[in-house]
C-alpha cells in the first residue's frame, strides 16, 4: 500500500548533526539544559542591567509624570493605607493620580515591593510627600524591584518550559534548546518596556509561561492555578483566556468522566480567584469597587497611535465621533469574540499541545487587533506565545519582532531609550542569526527574501524620518500614523498565517491519530 503523505506544510526544519566545532548553541547545550540556562540568564541579566541605567516612563515630567511613578505610587498607597482602601477613592487616596487600576495580585506585589523601599528609604513612599520622588536610593532600588521579579518569575517559568517542551524532543531537536531559551530571555521588546520604560509584565507573562508549562508536563490543574495567577495579577492575561478555556475543555471533553474533570478545573479556578480576592469578598460593593478600577472604557477605545484595528482606520473612519462608548464597546467586544472563535473551536475539536501555542498566538492577536482599550505595549502578549514557538516559527517570531519593535518605537523615543533600542535590536539579529539556529524556507526563497529586504528597508527610513524630520504643522502626527499603518498590516498578515496554520495542524493532527488508532 502506497504511503500517504502528510498535508502539513512544514516551513522549518532543524540543521542536520549540529558541529560543536562551529555551531555555538550545541556547545552550550552540550553541557546540559541546566548549565545552558545557567550561562544564557547570566548574559541577559547584564544585559538588563545595562538598560535599567537608561532614563525612564516620565522622568523629571511633571505633574503626572509616567508608569515609574504609577508603579512608585502603588506603592506608597498600599503600605500606608489599609487594604479595603487601596482601590476607594477618598482624601487620602485620589484615584485621579495613579489609582491602582490592575487586579488584587497587583496590588500585593507593590505592597511587597513598597515593605524594601520603605526600609531603605522610607522618603520614597510617604504618604502624599512622596509624589515624583526620583532620589538615587529610590531609582535604584525600584529598578531591583523589577529585575527581581525577572529572576524569581520569569527566568524559572522559562527553565520550566523548556524542561517540559523538551522533555519528549529527539536529540536533533534538542540542540535548539539554548537559542530557544536565548529568544525566550532575551526578547528586546519585553527588556525595553521592563526594564528601560518601566513595568513588571514579566510578572503576569512568567506566570503564563509556568502555566503553558505545567500543561505540556500534563498538569492541567496547576496550569490552571499559574493562569490564574496571570490573571489576577494583569487584567490583560485575558488575551489568552480562549486558548486556555478551549484547551482544557477539548481534553476534558475526552475523559471518560468530562463531568468530574471540568468540576475540578471549576473548584481550583473558584478557589484561586477566591485566596487572591479574599480582602474583598466581605461585601458586593467592595469587589464592584476592584471590578470598576479594571476596566477604563472612560479612556476611549484606542490611546496614542496603537498599531491595531481601530486606531489604524480611524484614519478614515472617526470611530470616536460617529459611536457612543456604549456601541464602540459591542462593536470592539463582537469583533473580538468572532475573529478568536475559530481558533478556540478548533482547541475544543482537537485538543494538542502544539496547537495550543497556536491558539494562544491567535487569540492573543484577536485581543490586541479588536478589543476596548488597547495600548502599544500590549503587543508583548501575542509576542509570548510566538517566543514559545520560536523553533516552529522562526520568521514568523523575527518577523513580529520586528515589527514590534517599530510599533513602540514612538513611545520608547518619548523615554529617551533610542541608545538600548538600537543596542538590543543588534543583539536580537546577532543571536538569532548565530550558527546552529533554526532554519526556515521563507528566508531563503529569492522572492521573499527581495520582498523582506524592501519592508526592512522601508521600516529603516521610518525609524530615520521619525528621529531626524520635523512633521508639517497641520499633521503633527503624520509619523506615527504611519509607523502605525505598516506595523498593522503585518501584525494582521502575521494573524491571518497563524490562524490558517492552526487548522492545517488540525487536519494534521487527525491523519496522525488515524494513524495510531489503526
Amino acid at each position: 500500500m502506497k504511503k500517504k503523505k502528510s498535508n502539513q506544510p512544514t516551513k522549518s526544519k532543524p540543521e542536520p548533526d549540529p558541529d560543536p566545532d562551529s555551531d555555538v548553541w550545541a556547545f552550550v547545550i552540550g553541557r546540559g539544559t541546566k548549565s545552558a540556562f545557567l550561562c544564557i540568564s547570566l548574559f541577559a541579566l547584564v544585559v538588563r542591567l545595562a538598560v535599567a541605567i537608561h532614563p525612564y516612563s516620565g522622568a523629571a515630567t511633571p505633574p503626572k509624570f509616567g508608569d515609574y511613578e504609577a508603579q512608585r505610587h502603588w506603592m506608597e498607597i498600599t503600605i500606608n493605607l489599609p487594604v479595603k482602601e487601596w482601590y476607594r477613592n477618598s482624601s487620602t487616596n485620589d484615584l485621579s493620580y495613579w489609582g491602582l487600576d490592575y487586579p488584587p495580585l497587583t496590588a500585593y506585589q507593590s505592597y511587597l515591593h513598597g515593605l524594601l523601599l520603605k526600609f531603605f528609604d522610607p522618603l520614597s513612599v510617604s504618604l502624599f510627600t512622596s509624589r515624583g520622588y526620583e532620589s538615587y536610593i529610590g531609582k535604584l532600588l525600584m529598578r531591583w524591584t523589577v529585575l527581581s521579579s525577572d529572576l524569581l518569575i520569569f527566568f524559572p517559568a522559562v527553565l520550566y518550559f523548556v524542561t517540559a517542551y523538551y522533555s519528549k524532543k529527539s536529540t536533533v531537536e534538542k540542540s535548539c534548546t539554548a537559542w530557544h531559551i536565548a529568544m525566550i530571555l532575551l526578547n528586546p521588546c519585553l527588556i525595553l518596556i521592563d526594564h528601560g520604560h518601566f513595568q513588571y509584565n514579566c510578572i503576569s507573562l512568567g506566570l503564563t509561561i509556568a502555566a503553558v508549562a505545567a500543561i505540556f508536563s500534563d498538569r492541567d490543574l496547576v496550569g490552571s492555578v499559574f493562569f490564574c495567577l496571570a490573571l489576577n495579577h494583569k487584567q490583560m492575561s485575558a488575551y489568552y483566556a480562549p486558548a486556555f478555556f478551549g484547551y482544557l475543555l477539548g481534553k476534558c471533553l475526552r475523559h471518560p468522566n468530562p463531568a468530574f474533570e471540568i468540576s475540578k478545573l471549576g473548584l481550583v479556578v473558584l478557589g484561586t480567584f477566591a485566596i487572591v480576592w479574599l480582602p474583598y469578598l466581605y461585601s458586593a460593593d467592595a469587589s464592584l469597587e476592584v471590578l470598576s478600577r479594571l476596566a477604563p472604557f472612560e479612556r476611549g477605545i484606542y490611546e496614542d497611535y496603537v498599531a491595531n484595528f481601530w486606531c489604524t482606520t480611524s484614519v478614515l473612519v472617526k470611530w470616536k465621533r460617529l459611536f457612543t462608548t456604549q456601541l464602540l464597546k459591542l462593536l470592539s467586544l463582537a469583533a473580538t469574540i468572532s475573529t478568536f472563535l475559530p481558533s478556540m473551536i478548533q482547541l475544543i475539536l482537537l485538543p494538542t499541545k502544539r496547537s495550543f501555542l497556536y491558539g494562544m498566538l491567535n487569540c492573543s492577536f484577536s485581543f490586541y487587533l479588536f478589543s476596548f482599550q488597547v495600548h502599544e505595549k500590549s503587543i508583548l502578549l501575542p509576542l509570548l506565545p510566538a517566543s514559545l514557538l520560536a523553533v516552529e516559527e522562526p520568521f514568523i517570531f523575527r518577523w513580529l519582532i520586528y515589527y514590534a519593535l517599530l510599533s513602540m518605537f514612538p513611545l520608547l523615543r518619548r523615554d529617551d531609550l533610542i541608545l538600548p533600542y538600537i543596542a538590543l535590536y543588534g543583539l536580537f539579529v546577532l543571536l538569532y542569526y548565530a550558527p546552529g539556529r533554526r532554519t526556515d524556507t521563507r528566508e531563503t526563497n529569492f522572492f521573499g527574501f527581495i520582498l523582506q529586504s524592501l519592508l526592512l528597508t522601508s521600516s529603516l527610513i521610518l525609524h530615520i524620518i521619525y528621529m531626524t524630520v520635523t512633521p508639517p504643522e497641520k499633521y503633527p502626527f503624520l509619523f506615527e500614523a504611519m509607523i502605525m499603518l505598516f506595523s498593522f498590516s503585518q501584525f494582521l498578515l502575521i494573524s491571518i498565517y497563524s490562524n490558517s496554520k492552526q487548522w492545517a495542524l488540525s487536519k494534521h493532527d487527525q491523519v496522525d491519530i488515524k494513524k495510531k488508532s489503526l
